[in-house]
């Protein structure tokens, strides 16, 4: 959580999705009195939103038009229907397609000419609001494509009951109450680990009492020395630096789940106004390009189209604590391409596009712009995991296996694996890491405690 204008701007975790008696955050949270009331509410607890929080929402069209609220949730029911049905694959030996976003374009070109009563301009637009749909998709996977993700393991992903929630005092207000019951010093930060060396003998200068099998090397020449270490860093990273990060280097099998699981960008554009131009009553500002179809190859001209990626903003709440800030989103190349423009360059394309969206070519300008860039992030390289075509559920499980191997060796549990891409059923979210977290050090707990008397 960052300050932003007269609020606060999450970088990163944004909602506790599912909050509800099953998911850790929002107990820890409700514990703490971190919440708002309306997030205890019993009946906010049992609400099914299955991973799409319904926010009300206003839907503007490519051609500066806002489109009628029927037509785009026809189009919305039909997506998420569809969307449902592909947790029947689970464990499918010969699901209809290798990817979601194979399966949903078929089944999508397959009701084409009974879509909108078989009327043209309507059916296209039902099209072109599909194409949104999937935009958001995207962002909820992190993905490029939903081309990407496989179907056959998609329905593993478990979405708690509860109507998403946020922190008023933001998402880091809960890490500050964790880390506030700790000794001082216990947590260092700014300590870059350029290498984690395991099944060593490694000893303190000057001890030669007992020698460790890890030595912990930060890049300022700093080393630490231990039995365990749990290795937290997310997925993006372990792609790209395994080979030098851990010596000896990971075993192969490790490797080829780390290789084969997927990462993407999910970034967030956020806009701070004067006035709002948007009704008191809107949290989401949708957008749908009219041209477009899912059944189409969107334009892979970066440069020309980045911001089509985008699925529409999310309006921050309450406007008396953040001012009048819309927080957008987009994933994939288009997010990345977006992390490398300057923020004038952002903020121009941003104007830009809102005066298309309104129809009003004298919209004013957002006075400050605010972005993520986690896919330049050296220590992420993207935002979170998700299952790709050719990978599947047992290979989060491998990720998340200890090392050495061999439950016989005598040195047991050098190397520990949390974080979200660790978590079978919960990955990409916060509650997945933190179950994870919570897994590995149950695991040390059963390793370290005294044997039974005999």
């Amino acid at each position: 959580s960052l300050p932003a204008a007269s609020g606060l701007a999450e970088m990163g975790a944004h909602w506790i999705h599912g909050p509800s008696p099953g998911n850790p955050v929002f107990c820890l949270a409700s514990q703490y009195g971190l919440l708002a009331p309306e997030a205890a509410l019993e009946e906010n607890q049992q609400a099914e939103a299955g991973g799409h929080p319904p926010l009300p929402c206003v839907t503007y069209s490519s051609s500066g038009r806002v489109l009628s609220p029927k037509a785009v949730s026809e189009a919305h029911d039909l997506f998420y229907a569809l969307l449902a049905s592909t947790r029947a694959f689970q464990g499918s030996k010969k699901p209809p397609a290798p990817s979601v976003g194979q399966y949903l374009k078929a089944e999508i070109a397959r009701r084409v000419p009974t879509m909108a009563g078989g009327v043209e301009d309507a059916r296209r637009l039902q099209l072109a609001v599909l194409a949104a749909c999937l935009k958001l998709e995207c962002c909820i996977s992190g993905t490029h494509s939903m081309d990407l993700v496989a179907l056959e393991p998609f329905g593993e992903y478990v979405s708690l009951p509860g109507l998403d929630c946020t922190f008023p005092g933001g998402y880091s207000s809960l890490s500050e109450r964790l880390l506030s019951a700790l000794p001082e010093g216990t947590v260092l930060l700014n300590k870059p680990v350029r290498t984690i060396r395991w099944r060593g003998s490694f000893r303190e200068e000057g001890d030669d009492s007992r020698d460790f099998p890890v030595r912990v090397e930060c890049e300022d020449g700093d080393t630490f020395l231990a039995d365990h270490v749990i290795v937290t860093v997310p997925l993006g990273f372990l792609k790209e630096r395994h080979q030098e990060f851990f010596q000896p280097p990971l075993p192969e099998r490790k490797v080829e789940a780390i290789q084969r699981l997927g990462f993407g960008t999910n970034n967030k554009i956020f806009l701070e106004f004067e006035q709002p131009f948007w009704e008191p009553e809107q949290q989401l500002l949708e957008v749908v390009w009219e041209d477009e179809s899912p059944l189409e190859e969107p334009s892979a001209d970066l440069e020309a189209n980045w911001f089509k990626k985008l699925i529409g903003f999310v309006v921050l709440q309450p406007p008396e604590q953040h001012g009048h800030v819309l927080c957008g989103f987009i994933a994939g190349k288009e997010s990345e391409h977006m992390e490398t423009l300057s923020d004038a360059e952002v903020l121009s394309t941003m104007t830009h596009l809102l005066r298309r969206l309104t129809g009003n070519p004298s919209l004013p300008a957002p006075r400050s712009v605010l972005r993520s860039r986690w896919h330049s992030a050296p220590y992420t390289r993207g935002s979170y995991s998700y299952v790709a075509v050719g990978s599947s559920g047992d290979d989060i499980d491998v990720l998340a296996q200890p090392l050495p191997e061999d439950p016989q060796d005598p040195r047991p549990l050098q190397l520990l694996f949390a974080g979200e891409a660790t978590h079978r059923t919960f990955y990409s979210t916060t509650h997945g890491a933190l179950l994870s977290g919570w897994r590995e050090a149950e695991r040390l707990n059963h390793l370290l405690q005294p044997p039974p008397p005999a």
